[in-house]
């Protein structure tokens, strides 16, 4: 099934993985609205480019996802520009690390915000009128910290392990209604978030940036290679595609082994 002339809403999309899946999308010839933080004329430039390259229309909405009402005017904003939202990627987060007695409880208050009751908020606007056509992709970006802990990261952790059982229940919720729901759980992938985490080490432990990045992997996935932005869009698309409508309330994990273990 060809995904040309769909509408796409991928949060968090101006940069890392939001980025480039809302470009794999386009270039399956689907409408996108882009969302995120960033620097105006270089968000313009995105929206510009991809949308000429790929012969499809390209919105943005800057939405502040710790927001429900700016949430539901986002889902509303891509109803009326595209006439529908038939795909909705769930990707914006974000991240802060601390041992939990130390734990900033505005950090954890955001976070559970903008990485769980975001994806809920989302869903709960734009679910109604894929039911009502009988066709929408409900595709959340989880963790493999959705599925296992790892320390310092408590906040982060909760919201995404939230994030597979919301998926679960939507999903179910969904079966039979031609709407599917399901989640992708990347171990390590080079994002600008994954980054700072890498460079803040390298500084602590005094190392080269490059071998606090091998350490970073080695902790945890047995194949020491980062999982690629556009192997996570390549996912995404998959899960939006016919060959994916009997998936329901699942997990797509790409993490070098890491859940394997």
């Amino acid at each position: 099934m060809s995904l040309k002339g769909k509408s796409a809403i991928v949060t968090g999309s101006t940069s890392g993985i939001g980025r480039a899946v809302a470009e794999a999308f386009a270039a399956e010839g689907c409408n996108v609205m882009l969302n995120g933080f960033g620097d105006p004329a270089a968000i313009a430039k995105l929206q510009q480019e991809m949308a000429k390259k790929n012969g499809v229309r390209v919105e943005y909405d800057g939405a502040d996802m710790s927001k429900p009402a700016e949430i539901a005017d986002l889902v509303a904003k891509a109803q009326a520009a595209f006439g529908a939202v038939d795909i909705l990627v769930n990707n914006a987060g974000i991240q802060f690390t601390a041992p939990i007695e130390q734990f900033p409880i505005e950090k954890w208050d955001a976070i559970i915000a903008i990485n769980l009751s975001a994806t809920f908020h989302a869903i709960r606007a734009a679910l109604p009128a894929m039911k009502a056509r009988k066709w929408g992709r409900i595709i959340n970006i989880a963790s493999t910290h959705g599925l296992v802990a790892s320390t310092h990261k408590v906040a982060y952790v909760a919201a995404k392990h939230g994030i597979v059982g919301l998926t679960k229940v939507v999903g179910m919720e969904c079966a039979d209604t031609g709407v599917t729901c399901n989640a992708i759980c990347p171990g390590w992938v080079l994002t600008p978030l994954v980054q700072a985490q890498i460079d803040a080490r390298a500084k602590e432990q005094g190392i080269p940036v490059e071998q606090a990045a091998k350490n970073l992997l080695a902790e945890k996935q047995p194949q020491l290679q980062f999982t690629k932005p556009e192997q996570i869009a390549g996912l995404a698309v998959f899960l939006a595609s016919d060959t994916a409508s009997n998936m329901q309330g699942t997990q797509l994990v790409s993490d070098g082994g890491w859940t394997a273990q």
